[in-house]
């Protein structure tokens, strides 16, 4: 079975929840996660500007996302992303799923992503709420499973899973309302 090729975009993984259910998703051998090193370094640059975090901090978790998935960062073509029709400042985003074959974009950006901009290129961009239901609906007791082993992880601050689902699905936490809806009808909690 061929496995989801993946881009993820750096405003899906700067908020750490919902960064952490993602890669634990990739982790578990769900789908084969691709970023290219701009996409890492906006998301570096991000959680420093906006105080989530120091910059050594920030360039640690780089490193730790890097080392956890060596294959994942990519070179983009610079000619790859000029030839890219979507919003100016996304298509390196674009070429990036084109350079790594990706199937889906996820993305808390849709409109920098029109269908008109990724058809030719057979890639879907989808919210991380619709990717994450989409894995529910195809992976079940492994996405529960990826979401208990999350909550167990945390320890500052402790989380059960139902006050992490809670959060999860909060705007302010990743407004993954449909995705908890799915793993909470599943009596996990």
């Amino acid at each position: 079975m061929k496995k989801f090729h993946v881009l993820l975009d750096s405003c899906v993984l700067f908020p750490m929840y919902l960064r952490d259910t993602l890669l634990r998703a990739a982790e578990a051998g769900l789908y084969l996660p691709f970023w290219s090193q701009e996409i890492l370094d906006g998301i570096t640059r991000n959680l420093v500007n906006t105080g989530k975090m120091p910059q050594q901090r920030a360039i640690k978790l780089e490193e730790t996302i890097k080392k956890a998935f060596p294959e994942a960062t990519i070179e983009i073509p610079r000619e790859l992303v000029e030839i890219m029709t979507n919003h100016p400042g996304n298509r390196h985003v674009l070429a990036a799923a084109v350079a790594t074959k990706s199937d889906v974009i996820v993305t808390s950006n849709l409109k920098h992503f029109q269908e008109k901009d990724l058809v030719f290129w057979g890639i879907q961009a989808k919210s991380p709420d619709e990717f994450l239901t989409n894995l529910y609906n195809l992976y079940p007791k492994e996405i529960v499973e990826v979401v208990r082993r999350q909550s167990q992880a945390l320890k500052r601050p402790p989380m059960t899973v139902i006050e992490l689902l809670d959060l999860l699905s909060k705007k302010d936490g990743a407004n993954l309302a449909s995705f908890t809806d799915k793993v909470r009808s599943d009596d996990c909690c």
